[in-house]
């Protein structure tokens, strides 16, 4: 399906409602937040202060964050130490780096023997990608990565549309999974995905199972590979800039935000706390 970017200033109802628009009653009933990373909360790599305010915020009144990304498990460990942050689940659903107390905990969502058996077929199909793609390149965080390979098209490197998409279907032709984020085509051999590492940390950090409460958090995101999210949040938002996407997307979230990036997770952010303090505000 193909879909017209809005006009400035306007959105289509199936594009998203402004993040304005977003009942005060479930705001109030909000339990915590889920997020995606790149170009959600920072911006060329680094966090937005905006959006670090907001983490601090949200922490200090006691609403949990998980972060969930295709950045690699390298690439997120300092992160996870430095946010206030229940956990970070890295490379797309493979890892969650799991705060305890002062302590950082490492757990995979497959075993020793799999990982290990995949680990030859990746660096195959990322040698057949760098072949046979013109201008593919290894992400430069792939010396971080245990689980999946990335091919940068937006963060140091340039590709074309078709060659991004000439990139993901050799992934799959090759039982990959793929996703395409605001810099990345990622690919892994396995099941998991964001929506299953959202799935998994409400169990394993709450005992909880997220289905029965899904209501109740917020997913907050920015590019295609946040569509699966998209699809189950009823409180999914895209910040503003996912309307570079808007050709490409088939799944909109439920709300937009007005600005773009680490300001648009802050609007987030600001919404839900001012809620807990006047849950009765109409």
């Amino acid at each position: 399906m193909m879909i017209h970017k809005p006009a400035r200033g306007a959105l289509d109802a199936h594009q998203g409602r402004p993040w304005t628009e977003v009942p005060w009653r479930r705001l109030a009933a909000v339990r915590g937040v889920m997020t995606d990373i790149d170009d959600t909360l920072t911006r060329d790599g680094a966090i937005e202060p905006a959006a670090l305010d907001a983490l601090h915020a949200l922490h200090a009144a006691g609403v949990p964050v998980v972060a969930i990304t295709g950045r690699p498990l390298g690439w997120s460990e300092p992160f996870a130490r430095a946010w206030p942050v229940q956990a970070i689940v890295a490379e797309n659903g493979a890892v969650a780096l799991i705060r305890d107390g002062d302590q950082l905990r490492t757990e995979f969502a497959q075993d020793e023997t799999t990982r290990a058996a995949n680990t030859l077929r990746l660096h195959e199909v990322a040698q057949r990608v760098v072949r046979e793609v013109p201008g593919a390149t290894l992400a430069q965080d792939s010396a971080g990565r245990v689980t999946d390979i990335a091919i940068d098209h937006s963060e140091f490197a340039q590709l074309s549309p078709a060659a991004i998409a000439q990139v993901a279907a050799l992934m799959r032709e090759q039982g990959m999974n793929a996703t395409v984020s605001s810099i990345h085509v990622n690919g892994w051999f396995g099941e998991h995905t964001k929506w299953s590492a959202a799935q998994w940390m409400l169990q394993r950090l709450f005992g909880r199972d997220l289905a029965a409460e899904i209501g109740h958090w917020v997913y907050v995101g920015d590019s295609t590979n946040d569509q699966l999210m998209f699809q189950h949040f009823p409180l999914a938002v895209g910040v503003a800039n996912l309307r570079r996407f808007a050709t490409e997307l088939h799944t909109w979230p439920a709300y937009i935000t007005a600005t773009e990036r680490g300001q648009g997770f802050a609007e987030v952010a600001h919404a839900v706390l001012a809620a807990r303090v006047a849950p009765m505000a109409c």
